[in-house]
């Protein structure tokens, strides 16, 4: 049996390695790079693809989402003077956009002479570190970790053992607080507050991804092996993670052929002394607000961005109201700015956007993206979604970069002809238990074309809006979670026809009475009942192609009557 081949990344990897290869970074001709110099430049924070050849991204490392002031100014006066888009990443860094090919280089430089750096941005790197917008200041506060990021940032930045030379990327978040803005489930390894023996430090999490969860490693650290397990965790990933099928490449997958134990083991052996099995977990939901107290009785306030954009005007605006207040800047993984250290509750700002619990990835940014929530929102209810402070994921593809499986609704932008001559479409998740990282969303729909979008998340809204939970995640996990998807997708659908909001029966009816009947007896002229009876799968499809066909546009398409398919 011959031996797999390594991916096309790898052998890259084996002519040259990207340390190396920065010794020509500047004799490159930007305006005809080849594929081998496009995956290299990613470890500089630079993105480039064939078919956008004369457009570049850079992306910027804020180690847990801290910025000088001086630093956030500086990079407005390049995006300034280059005419750039600027977005806040869901790493809690920044990216600019539009950046042409005789420009890169220089704006590269500039960029790295600050306080912040491109490095390992992107590429099979350490991307950056993240933890909470509150993390050492905030009255859930329990253990700062920003010296700790700071010491795991350095460690790997121009090291050249790791510069590229992982297997894939690897994403990190930790937070000593018992309460966090923005779940860090989705992370490959994430150091969640714990406690053992009275004292506080860090249970380990890994393998999550944009569409799983982390899951317990059963290990408790102290905040000073902290450092040493990271160290010991990048050795055993570099050595022994699948450098074969791109697709497979990630710690996830690495756990799935080998197992955690055997993973732990690997790590244990790379830090030299055995571990404590974990402790318990210092976790709990909060709802914050645009204002928080601090635990030194400042203030901090959240800047809301339009759907992670800025503009260079607007980073002064903010830069030098911190400045002036002396408060200090941060990024959250929510995207939006926090200005930490407020003397009182008022700011010169006013929101313009209702999208303060709205994640997405970078959009018509993003060449792989089919739809850009940044310009589309007409068809999300975003009113209702800032009064609950639902959670939504937006991801432009299926790449997930906006991790709609981590929240409480989630949606893909696919494009779609299955409904007729539509603009596209969105697949819908729905009901994470993300805080403490429980379980993923269920694909409650697989395609809803956007036109349709809105009226469906609202009656999804209103559903929840007739519970006696105070959030969104409590209800998924109380009563959403309960029933089968199936149920809740022909539940959505029979209301959408009907135009009714027919509340949902209590989960505690289910062990009682079959979902079936329930479906019965709440909506008794169900036209297609023996579809329903005969399998949910098959009546959601017709109900959805009845409801949400574009008439004329589809040449598959005839009125049900005449389809007869509910006979």
């Amino acid at each position: 049996m011959s031996e797999p081949k390594l991916n096309k990344r790898e052998r890259y990897k084996a002519q040259m390695t990207p340390y190396d290869f920065y010794a020509e970074f500047e004799t490159l001709d930007f305006e005809s790079l080849s594929e081998g110099e496009r995956f290299y430049l990613q470890d500089y924070g630079i993105f480039n693809t064939e078919f956008l050849e004369d457009e570049f991204t850079l992306r910027i490392r804020v180690p847990g989402g801290r910025i000088s002031v001086e630093d956030f100014k500086a990079i407005a006066e390049v995006v300034s003077e280059y005419d750039l888009t600027v977005i806040l990443t869901v790493r809690g860094g920044m990216q600019l956009h539009d950046i042409e090919a005789e420009d890169i280089l220089d704006i590269h430089k500039r960029i790295n002479a600050l306080g912040v750096t491109t490095w390992q941005s992107f590429g099979d790197n350490v991307r950056n570190i993240v933890t909470d917008p509150y993390e050492g200041r905030g009255v859930y506060s329990a253990l700062e970790v920003y010296p700790l990021i700071e010491k795991m940032q350095d460690y790997i930045i121009q090291n050249p053992r790791y510069v590229g030379m992982l297997p894939r990327r690897v994403s990190i978040g930790i937070s000593g607080n018992r309460a966090n803005v923005v779940s860090f489930f989705a992370n490959d390894i994430y150091f969640a507050l714990a406690q053992k023996d009275e004292e506080l430090g860090f249970n380990v999490y890994m393998g999550g991804k944009n569409s799983e969860v982390a899951r317990s490693a059963d290990i408790f650290l102290k905040y000073e092996e902290v450092f040493d397990f990271y160290k010991a965790f990048l050795e055993t990933f570099y050595k022994r993670g699948s450098r074969f099928s791109r697709s497979k490449t990630r710690l996830f997958y690495l756990i799935e052929e080998i197992g955690i134990q055997q993973l732990r083991s690997y790590i244990e052996k790379e830090y030299d002394r055995s571990f404590e099995t974990a402790g318990n977990l210092q976790l709990e939901k909060a709802k914050f607000g645009s204002f928080e107290q601090l635990n030194d009785g400042t203030y901090a306030y959240r800047y809301q961005t339009n759907f992670s954009r800025l503009k260079a005007d607007e980073i002064l605006r903010v830069a030098d109201f911190a400045q002036k207040s002396d408060a200090e800047i941060r990024f959250g993984i929510d995207q939006n700015i926090y200005l930490l250290g407020l003397k009182e509750q008022t700011v010169p700002f006013e929101h313009t956007m209702e999208n303060s619990t709205v994640l997405t990835c970078a959009g018509n940014l993003c060449p792989y993206a089919v739809w850009s929530i940044k310009d589309d929102t007409e068809y999300l209810p975003l009113e209702k979604i800032e009064e609950h402070q639902i959670h939504i994921g937006f991801s432009g593809c299926a790449k997930g970069c906006g991790r709609h499986q981590h929240t409480d609704i989630g949606l893909i932008g696919l494009k779609t002809s299955h409904f007729g001559d539509t603009e596209g479409g969105a697949r819908v998740h729905l009901g994470a238990e993300h805080s403490d990282g429980a379980s993923t969303a269920r694909m409650l729909f697989s395609m809803v074309p956007f036109v349709h979008l809105k009226k469906l998340i609202s009656v999804i809204i209103e559903l929840y809006e007739q519970s006696s939970y105070d959030d969104f995640e409590s209800y998924a996990k109380h009563e959403l979670n309960h029933f089968s998807i199936e149920f809740l997708s022909l539940w959505y659908l029979f209301n959408i026809k009907h135009q009714t909001v027919v509340k949902l029966p209590e989960a505690v009816n289910k062990d009682f009475i079959s979902e079936l009947e329930l479906l019965k007896e709440q909506f008794v002229e169900i036209e297609m009942l023996e579809l329903v009876e005969t399998h949910f799968r098959d009546a959601i499809s017709a109900l959805a192609k009845e409801l949400w066909t574009v008439a004329g546009k589809d040449p598959n398409y005839k009125p049900p009557i005449e389809r007869n398919v509910f006979r």
